[in-house]
């Protein structure tokens, strides 16, 4: 063999990178022996050697672990299958990193207590599955209590709040939020009385769909009134109130009398709880949705304005 195509392990220290002791200890090891000995005694190594202490340092570089980096070089397992198996490792690393991160942010944006940031830490190192889980719990609990309204109930699980690998950390913040508020009890109370409410409705036959185009109807024309500064009690709500209880008139097939309007004013007295907008808001800035609007403010004025109205009635 040539001499020249030979390192002393101080050569190969300066080649490579690796510390005398590195190369010394993985020879040891028998993970890169010496190709041969001097007469002297020393160990000396060829380039395929080199080549070997190189692909070492790249594997532990990686965060493979030293029994892994023996099967590689004996050829045990194939480069490709351990690559894969760390790069799902990797992968795993880097979300924890990421949440471990936005919770950081969180905490110092919140100026959050301990006790809150091992909460918070503890939410986020949940499965989806585990997370799902806590919002399944919270409408079992409330509106599987009762036959409520089954289209409430479809949009609450398949809009199921979804924290991204690398949340920011308002979506963090948000998802604690969440947590808490669907475990508080006072606010599985009032759900359980919307869903009673909606079952007894829905056993003396009435429609309890979603009404989307209702609802804008009501966000719309309320939301001029808003706009203009219409007050509850003048004629011109007055107006507005007799547009929109005629929208509910056609939509839900009953006259339009006394009787619709105190019917409205108990709907909207039971369902306007501004919980459960928090909750919608909540989900939507964990999901990352445009912010929704503001329907709290809206049915508070169309109450206002209802009850105003059956008083003069």
């Amino acid at each position: 063999m040539d001499d020249e195509t030979l390192y002393t392990i101080g050569a190969l220290a300066e080649r490579t990178g690796l510390t005398v002791k590195t190369i010394r200890f993985y020879s040891d090891k028998g993970i890169v022996p010496p190709t041969m000995l001097s007469p002297g005694g020393y160990r000396l190594y060829d380039l395929e050697a080199v080549a070997r202490f190189e692909l070492v340092r790249t594997l532990r570089e990686l965060g493979m672990d030293l029994a892994t980096v023996r099967r590689v070089l004996s050829r045990e397992t194939s480069l490709t299958e351990v690559a894969a198996a760390h790069a799902e490792a990797v992968d795993v690393q880097i979300r924890v990193l990421r949440l471990r991160r936005a919770v950081l942010r969180a905490v110092a944006k919140r100026e959050a207590s301990e006790t809150e940031m091992g909460f918070m830490n503890k939410l986020v190192q949940l499965s989806e599955a585990e997370r799902d889980r806590i919002i399944h719990d919270f409408i079992d609990n409330t509106f599987g209590a009762f036959d409520g309204n089954p289209a409430v109930v479809e949009l609450l699980r398949t809009t199921m709040p979804e924290l991204p690998d690398d949340p920011t950390p308002e979506q963090v913040g948000a998802w604690m939020d969440l947590v808490e508020l669907v475990q508080d009890n006072d606010f599985r109370t009032a759900i359980r009385r919307m869903a009673e409410y909606q079952a007894k409705e829905r056993a003396a036959g009435d429609d309890t769909g979603l009404h989307h185009d209702l609802t804008e109807a009501v966000r719309d024309q309320v939301g001029r009134a808003l706009a203009e500064d219409i007050t509850p009690g003048s004629p011109e709500a007055a107006a507005i109130i007799d547009g929109l209880t005629a929208r509910y008139s056609n939509t839900f097939g009953k006259p339009d009398d006394r009787a619709l309007r105190e019917w409205i004013l108990e709907r909207l007295e039971i369902a306007n709880d501004r919980r459960v907008e928090r909750y919608w808001q909540l989900v939507a800035t964990i999901n990352g949705w445009p912010a929704l609007p503001d329907l709290g403010t809206t049915f508070d004025w169309f109450a206002a304005a209802l009850s105003n109205n059956l008083r003069r009635g």
